[in-house]
């Protein structure tokens, strides 16, 4: 009786710690969303003729968020929202359980099992592939729209 009730104890404990991992994790994954499917958008917007794909703002933030993350990988620097992730899951492995259901599909999709120079490849070159839309489709201010 008085195990269980520790282990309820232990569990109150380590739950927001799991709970804050799992946001991490989607606030992750939106991140991963955001790169992809804004890089989508701007081929097919270039195709299409969208003028929004032009938007200033968005096309810097979304070169900004792929540099950001192939200068991180060039420079051997682990992910911040990684690091916060994981020190939170450590943080909650006295249970035992170090991810929750949301938080094992989430890092299935986030994470695989290769080598860290084919990531810095592939982060690099898709770095470079959306600044090729930079010079192809260059931002405009708004009211500056041809």
């Amino acid at each position: 009786m008085i195990k269980k009730f520790l282990q309820k104890i232990n569990y109150l404990f380590i739950m927001p710690y799991l709970f804050l991992a799992d946001v991490i994790a989607i606030i992750h994954l939106g991140y991963v969303i955001y790169v992809i499917l804004g890089f989508i958008l701007i081929v097919v917007g270039i195709i299409l003729k969208w003028k929004w794909i032009r938007n200033l703002w968005f096309r810097i933030m979304h070169l900004a968020a792929i540099v950001g993350v192939a200068c991180e990988a060039l420079l051997g620097v682990n992910c911040p929202l990684t690091v916060l992730e994981f020190k939170l899951r450590y943080a909650s492995c006295l249970s035992g359980k170090k991810v929750s259901f949301i938080g094992n599909i989430i890092d299935s999709i986030l994470f695989y099992n290769a080598p860290m120079w084919l990531f810095t490849t592939i982060y690099t070159a898709f770095a470079i592939i959306v600044v090729i839309t930079f010079i192809i489709a260059p931002p405009t201010r708004k009211g500056r729209l041809d």
